[in-house]
């Protein structure tokens, strides 16, 4: 009976339940807000978060690749993995926070492209610039631990 009502109308259902003391709550697990089901949700979605951030990883190199979209290929493959990674950061927004989301999201793409930068395309990692990629590393990091779920 999971998907008897709507999602959005679920918590507002269970609380005018509680609140006219009209009998126990509707039989649906989503409304327990700390419930494995949450919990599932919130792994999904910062999974779905890491796979946004690859794709821009992607997107930032098939754009230096298409040399300004002078080159088909590369541009076609650049478009994809925008329109992806933004389509997969709008879906993990839906349950992870905006400011976490969008942070962890930048991060992966700003440190993914720096390496990918270095291993590929034979830019320079002298230590100002790894100290600067290590610490945006440090930020998602202490960004995952800050936020609940």
């Amino acid at each position: 009976m999971a998907g008897a009502w709507p999602r959005d109308t679920q918590p507002l259902l269970l609380q005018c339940t509680i609140i006219s003391g009209g009998g126990r709550p509707p039989p649906f697990r989503e409304s327990v807000r700390d419930g494995p089901i949450l919990h599932r949700r919130v792994k999904l979605a910062w999974l779905i978060l890491i796979v946004a951030g690859f794709l821009e990883i992607v997107w930032a190199y098939t754009m230096k690749l298409s040399h300004g979209f002078t080159r088909l290929g590369p541009s076609i493959i650049t478009l994809a993995a925008m329109i992806a990674s933004f389509a997969l950061l709008a879906h993990a927004m839906r349950t992870l926070p905006l400011g976490t989301a969008y942070t962890v999201w930048t991060g992966i793409g700003a440190v993914g492209a720096f390496a990918v930068g270095i291993l590929f395309l034979n830019e320079p990692a002298n230590l100002l610039r790894v100290l600067a990629a290590a610490l945006i590393v440090s930020g998602l990091v202490l960004m995952k631990v800050a936020t609940p779920g």
